[in-house]
């Protein structure tokens, strides 16, 4: 999961970049209204509302008029009522004021991503390789044959499935599933030993060193 930390003072960037680093985040750090317009795509900006080239309130509106989908959580010193209402007008899905901990600001990060999660529109079949899922109907097969899954085993292999190809963080899967990333890790790969126990082949679901998982597209 990218985050895009909008913040001007370097210091405090630095901490949070580290911090949600740790946290298994990848994070791009812009300190002006310009660079973070500029910044790479990503799934939630952290916005700071005082900035030294603009203002934070009409980046947070240019980010949303470019993304319904993207999540926006302002982390600001403005704490006064009118601040915060209106953080939220322009767009903003949270609003967080400084000074906070990083367990709160977790916690309002996942709140945030499992909205917009849950918000984006689902295909209702997805096929990769030879792994076919009817999201609807919560079933899967592979090569024709239906596969009986286990629920978290079903949402793992869903969570793999909308990212095809593509290395999936172990806490993106934690989100996904359990609804946190606070826990335990170990939790996912024996599900994940299971998932690829029943699905009859191993290489269907592979291990990303240091990363995640991937679902073969091929």
């Amino acid at each position: 999961m990218r985050i895009l930390l909008v913040e001007d003072d370097h210091r405090v960037a630095a901490a949070l970049t580290a911090a949600l680093t740790r946290r298994g985040y990848q994070v791009e750090h812009a300190a002006t209204v310009a660079a973070a317009l500029c910044a790479a795509p990503c799934d939630l900006a952290l916005l700071d509302l005082t900035l030294p080239d603009g203002d934070g309130t009409d980046l947070c509106r240019e980010l949303r008029r470019r993304s319904s989908q993207l999540g926006i959580i302002a982390v600001t010193a403005r704490g006064e009522e009118r601040d915060r209402v209106l953080g939220l007008r322009i767009g903003a899905d949270d609003y967080v004021v400084k000074p906070f901990s990083m367990v709160e600001l977790q916690a309002r990060i996942e709140a945030v991503l499992r909205r917009a999660a849950h918000a984006a529109p689902e295909r209702n079949r997805i096929e990769v390789g030879p792994v076919q899922i009817d999201v609807a109907a919560r079933t899967v097969r592979i090569h024709a044959q239906e596969v009986m899954l286990t629920r978290k085993e079903f949402d793992i292999l869903l969570s793999l499935a909308r990212q095809p190809g593509a290395a999936v963080p172990r806490d993106r899967i934690l989100l996904d599933v359990w609804g946190t990333t606070f826990a335990d890790r170990h939790t996912v790969e024996v599900h994940i030993g299971s998932l690829r126990g029943k699905l009859g082949d191993p290489r269907v679901v592979e291990t990303v060193r240091g990363i995640g998982y991937r679902l073969r597209n091929g």
